[in-house]
Parts: C-alpha cells; structure tokens; sequence
C-alpha cells in the first residue's frame, strides 16, 4: 500500500466544514485491509478532530457472522459498515437495518453506485477482469476467449459459493452476456477451476499453474509492478464491479458523526485518498490509479443489486450444478 503523504494530509484537513459541530466516538466495522482502514480512520480524524474512531476489521463475511450475533444479543457497538459488497447491504436495507442518509451529495456518482434510498454508497469500483500469464500464447480480450482450445485446462476462477465478489462477478455476466448460463457451461467444458477466492487464483496464474485467470483488477496490476509475470485485461464486452459500500447502521449511536464519515468517504478528498491507496475511485472525476488504463476505457457492465440478492441463493445452486460442487 502507498503512504499517505503529508500533502494530501494536509488537503484532507480542508474537509472541515461544520467539523466543530460533528464530535463522539464512531465505531467503523470494515473489511478493508488494516493499513487501509487507518488510513482511512486517519484521515477523517484529522477531518473531524471532534470524533475518536476505532475499528473492527475482518473480512466481509465473519465482519457480517460477528455483526448478526451482536444484533441476535440486543445490540452492536457499530456504527457505520463499510464492507466489500452491495448486494450484502441490499439485505440490511431490506431488514430496516440501515439509516438513509438524504443529505448525501452524489451528484457526481454513476448511477448504480449507491441506492436510490441513499442508505449504501460506493466508494470505489474494484472490478473483475481477465489476468493471464506472459507465457501465454493466447492474448485474451473478452470474456469468450476463455472458452477457445488454447485456454482449455488453463483458467482458475473465485467461486460465487465462497466469495462475495465472485457472486457479483457471476450475476453480472449471466445478466449481461447474450450466453447467460450458458457462458459458465462453456467454462466448465473447458476445464476451468472454480475455488476459494481471489488471492488463490493471482497465486495459480503469477506462479504459472494456470495460464488465465477471473480475478480483481488491483491484485494482478499490483504483482505486474512487482515484476510478477502477469497483465490484466479489461475485457471489450465490460467487467463486472464490486463498490466497497459505505453504510449507516439503523442503531447508531452518533449519526451525526456516521454522516460525516460517509461524506468524507464520497468526497473529492476521500476519493483521493482512495486512489493513493492504489484503488479506482467511484468518482468518475478522480484519476485512476498507476497500471490502470484511461477511466474512459473501462466498460462497467450495468449490476442491480436488489435483483443479485433476490437471485443469490438460485444462482449459488446454478453454479455448484455446472462446477459440480
């Protein structure tokens, strides 16, 4: 991870509009890595000077086993989530666990990237693209490249049943490909391996097990710049995209400074420091990381959220019937 420097410290602190009437404590629950939510915390306290935060960090799904407990108990010292995926947060919303937030500006922010009830917003897009090996004949740029002979027996994959991001990545493409199921059949014929999650695959594909690899964009740029053997592709059809969703809890004990965190998360000086993190911001005015192409080469294939939670639990079922798992 890059250090956040002393300029864009400074920059942060220029967030401070009504920051002396915002104070408390906040307590985040985050499945972002340690370093990030720091950073993160850090940068919003130098914001907020008025507000001490702590956080709870873990990945989505035990952050989500240890949060139902809580809520199961009576009550959770959470305030704000901010966790891998939306369609997760679509099933908060529709328990009437989250507080909207209406005052939340987005102006600037696609369509899809927060709910239209402003309870969930997106702070970045970390897509899911192709990542192949350089001793790879076959050069792929869409995603039907991967069901030619050349890619036979040679394509690793997360798997929707274990990752949040692979069920996104899952629904995306059978919604958005003319194929549909039938793309995943096609895959499954020609011997791709569907297990575990993303870091799994990086490790087949930069070690050379595997030629080809469904994987999120920042892991495979960031290993190319280490000097792993391996590029990305964002395929020409578009990537499916998962937004680190920012949220309230219904339960919170300091709204106000829960609003103040979201905004500062979907502020320009919160979507900088995505981007000094090496993430692509959610805001589409923001630059795009070292390795990454121009923004406005980047097709993100359109994703409903609502309708991904509705369809969990068949397309889960689907994917274990083609893998046989």
């Amino acid at each position: 991870m890059l250090s956040l420097s002393l300029g864009l410290m400074t920059s942060l602190a220029v967030v401070t509009t009504s920051a002396h009437a915002v104070d408390g404590t906040l307590t985040l629950y985050t499945s972002q890595p340690n370093t990030d939510a720091q950073q993160s915390i850090d940068a919003f306290m130098v914001a907020y000077p008025g507000v001490e935060v702590t956080f709870v960090r873990d990945g989505t799904t035990k952050i989500m086993a240890k949060l139902e407990a809580e809520l199961a108990a009576g009550s959770t010292p959470a305030d704000v989530l901010l966790i891998a995926d939306s369609v997760t947060m679509e099933g908060l919303k529709a328990r009437d666990l989250l507080m909207a937030h209406p005052d939340a500006d987005v102006s600037a922010y696609a369509e899809g990237t927060h709910d239209a009830d402003k309870t969930w917003f997106g702070t970045k897009l970390i897509t899911t693209g192709i990542m192949y090996n350089t001793a790879a004949d076959m050069v792929p740029a869409s995603w039907q490249d991967l069901l030619k002979e050349e890619a036979k027996g040679q394509i690793a994959m997360p798997s929707p049943l274990t990752s949040g991001a692979a069920l996104i990545h899952t629904a995306t493409l059978v919604d958005n490909l003319e194929s549909g199921w039938s793309y995943y059949e096609g895959l499954a014929e020609n011997g791709a391996q569907a297990s575990g999650g993303n870091g799994g695959v990086l490790k087949q594909v930069a070690g050379g097990e595997k030629l080809y690899g469904m994987v999120v964009d920042f892991l495979p740029i960031r290993e190319k710049a280490k000097g792993a053997p391996v590029e990305f592709v964002f395929p020409e059809e578009g990537v499916s995209a998962i937004s680190e969703p920012v949220a309230i809890l219904s339960s919170t004990q300091n709204p106000d400074a829960a609003k103040a965190f979201v905004d500062f998360l979907l502020s320009r000086e919160g979507q900088e420091l995505a981007l000094s993190q090496g993430y692509l911001p959610a805001h589409p005015e923001v630059d795009v990381p070292a390795g990454f192409p121009d923004r406005s080469t980047i097709k993100v294939m359109p994703f409903d959220a609502a309708k991904a939670l509705a369809d969990a639990e068949s397309n889960k079922a689907r994917f274990a019937e083609i893998f046989g798992q």
